[in-house]
This record gives C-alpha cells, sequence and structure tokens, in this order.
C-alpha cells in the first residue's frame, strides 16, 4: 500500500512538472519581445501560403495532432461548435456554432458587433486619422484608398475589432442592409496583435484587406467593414462573392454587389484569426459600455443609430 501512495506520487509529482514546464514555454512564447520576432522577422507571406495549404489536409493524424498543438497555444472554446469532428485544422478554424449559441440584438436602433473579439482602438475619427495603437495614428484615405468614401466618415466613428486564434472565426451582418460593393487590396500580411500595432507604422494600411460597403435599410446610411488579413491567414472568404480572396488573388480590385443580408446573416469567414474594423458616420454613437480589451460576441450592441 506504501509503495502504491509513492507511485502515485511520483506520477503526480511529474505529472505537475510538465504542467509547468508546458505553462513556462507557452508564457515564453507569449511575451511581446518573442511574439513580435517569431511573428514578424520571418518570411511572412511565404509561411502564411504554407500554413494555407497544411491546414487543408485532411488525414486523421496529422489533423489530431494539429488541433491539439493549436489548442494548447490558443485554447479555443470548441464546445460552441456544431460539430465535434473535424477533417482538418482549416475545418475546425472555420467552424460553425451550435444554434442559439449567440443571441443577436433585436432592437432596430442598434448595429451589433460582426464577430466575436476583443476590442482595440475605437472613437471619433477627426481630422481624416483613425488610432492603430495610443499614439499611433494613419490616415482614413489610406485604408480605404476611396477619398469620397473616407470623407463621408468625416466626425463619424471607428472600432477595431481583433479576432484572436482561438476565436469563433465566422462575421455575420452588423444590421439588415444591402451590400453594394467590396474592395479588395493586395498589402503584406502583418501580424495584428498589439505589440506589432505599436512597433509597424500604419500596419493596417500596409496589409491585404476587403473594404465592404454596407446600405442599412431602410436609412440608406453607409456603414463599412474592413476585414485585414494578417500572418497565417491564408483566405478571407465573402458568401455573397463567387471568388476567395487571398494572396494569389489578382483582382479585379472593385467589385459591384447586390446583396441583402438580415442582420446576423453570415458574411464570411477568415481562415484564421485577424481583425475587422467598423466604420459608421457622425449620427451613430458608440454604444455605452465599450471600452479597450473589452470582449464582444457577435450579436451584442456596438453602434446606435
Amino acid at each position: 500500500m506504501h509503495a502504491s501512495r509513492s507511485f502515485v506520487a511520483i506520477v503526480f509529482h511529474r505529472n505537475d512538472t510538465t504542467m509547468t514546464l508546458a505553462s513556462s514555454i507557452r508564457r515564453w512564447l507569449q511575451r511581446d519581445c518573442v511574439n513580435f520576432t517569431l511573428t514578424n522577422r520571418i518570411p511572412r507571406r511565404l509561411l502564411t501560403r504554407f500554413i494555407g495549404w497544411y491546414s487543408r489536409i485532411e488525414h486523421p493524424w496529422v489533423c489530431r495532432l494539429s488541433i491539439a498543438i493549436w489548442r494548447w497555444f490558443a485554447q479555443p472554446d470548441l464546445c460552441e461548435a456544431k460539430k465535434d469532428r473535424f477533417r482538418s485544422l482549416q475545418d475546425c478554424f472555420i467552424r460553425e456554432l451550435k444554434e442559439g449559441a449567440r443571441t443577436i440584438d433585436t432592437d432596430r436602433n442598434v448595429v451589433v458587433s460582426p464577430c466575436d473579439a476583443l476590442v482595440g482602438a475605437t472613437g471619433r475619427i477627426e481630422d481624416g486619422t483613425v488610432l492603430q495603437a495610443k499614439g499611433n495614428p494613419y490616415p482614413l484615405i489610406e485604408l480605404l484608398q476611396d477619398p469620397e468614401l473616407s470623407r463621408y466618415y468625416l466626425g463619424g466613428w471607428y472600432t477595431t475589432l481583433r479576432l484572436t486564434a482561438g476565436m469563433y472565426h465566422r462575421f455575420h451582418a452588423p444590421y439588415t442592409c444591402r451590400v453594394e460593393q467590396v474592395t479588395y487590396v493586395g498589402g503584406d500580411v502583418w501580424n495584428v496583435n498589439p505589440i506589432a500595432l505599436t512597433k509597424v507604422d500604419r500596419l493596417f494600411c500596409r496589409n491585404e484587406r476587403a473594404t465592404i460597403r454596407c446600405r442599412l435599410l431602410p436609412s440608406d446610411q453607409l456603414l463599412t467593414l474592413v476585414p485585414i488579413g494578417a500572418i497565417l491567414v491564408g483566405s478571407i472568404r465573402l458568401h455573397f462573392l463567387d471568388l476567395l480572396l487571398h494572396l494569389n488573388y489578382q483582382g479585379p480590385e472593385v467589385i459591384p454587389c447586390d446583396r441583402e443580408l438580415h442582420k446576423g446573416e453570415e458574411m464570411g469567414w477568415f481562415q484564421q484569426g485577424s481583425t475587422i474594423i467598423v466604420l459608421a458616420p457622425r449620427t451613430f454613437g458608440l454604444c455605452g459600455g465599450i471600452s479597450h480589451a473589452q470582449r464582444l460576441l457577435m450579436g451584442q450592441p456596438l453602434f446606435r443609430l
């Protein structure tokens, strides 16, 4: 009996040591300086293309091992997923949620968050500039590549929504609207985490992105979503376009649309975590309680008409 207790104690001690070591490694990798170096001072586009290919491999062993490693780093909550078995790592990344996992605010005066995210910089658009991070502004016209659209939002509002790697990666219509145009801008794939936003000037203007113009119904006001790609984000998929926006996509740059979506209806997905910037005109207001680093779920209030 004494020997059995000693064996059990040794096993638990080894398990505790292993868990402590794993936690230490994870914390070291998540340190700002280490994370920035590992995710930015490398061939970003090449690695992104490789991960895009690798994540689509449909082999049981590759899939299980990849998801296990990803869960160790990103700690996603897969309990809300519609299915509990996945064909590939990508299949897990772009998972759908169970029916009723998110509640959509039905108030007709409320524009909701299009995605699960952490709130980054948010506030008024003054002098045509928007904050990327504290003390690090960038010109809105450089982000949108459209002078007329940039003028429309002068005095309006912006909110940066960051999707971490473990979050639900699909995004939805923030209000009942008609999507009238998508503009694709090719670019780099810098990491969009907080440390990179403080170190890389005008990062959002450098990365590949899509500008989605949404005409709210019936008010006819214009709300714009800007999904931004990042390292390891192999593609942006939009359901209302018969194409996949990715690093090899060459255009057309401006893509006309005419698709009506209901509030909460799925618009598309990122292959992995990234960022969506939401732009609203001056007649809107930011919903009370929205603050930096706050976690929002898709369907929760973001702006008020």
